[in-house]
């Protein structure tokens, strides 16, 4: 149980390493931010979300061996914490996605002129 938790920690702990260093490096490049600071942002937000379920699921392990009233009154009130932030980062992790995706697909200005033609 203290294991599962400690996994959700541990990924938590890597995404925001990894999306600190690769922010860091990306700003020492001075390369445009904007596009990349949300590919970040998505990566991270992947990691918080994997590591939220894994915390939850060491929640319910360590109730589910004994609970009592009071435990199980906790781990209801974490449970919805942890699912009302999962539900609004998997959102963002969509949007951002959707965002992404739509920058690339947008044609650029030039391929949309042609030449008039009579």
């Amino acid at each position: 149980m203290h294991l599962i938790e400690a996994g959700g920690a541990l990924i938590i702990f890597v995404g925001a390493v990894w999306a600190f260093a690769r922010f860091a490096t990306t700003g020492l490049r001075k390369r445009s931010l904007i596009g990349e600071f949300n590919k970040i942002r998505l990566s991270l937000g992947r990691f918080l979300v994997l590591g939220l379920e894994f915390q939850l699921a060491g929640d319910v392990l360590r109730t589910a061996v004994a609970p009592s009233f009071a435990e199980i009154g906790q781990l209801a009130a974490i449970a919805a914490i942890r699912t009302i932030l999962n539900f609004f980062l998997t959102r963002e992790i969509a949007q951002e996605r959707a965002e992404i995706e739509g920058d690339q697909k947008e044609p650029s200005h030039a391929d949309t002129l042609q030449p008039a033609t009579s």
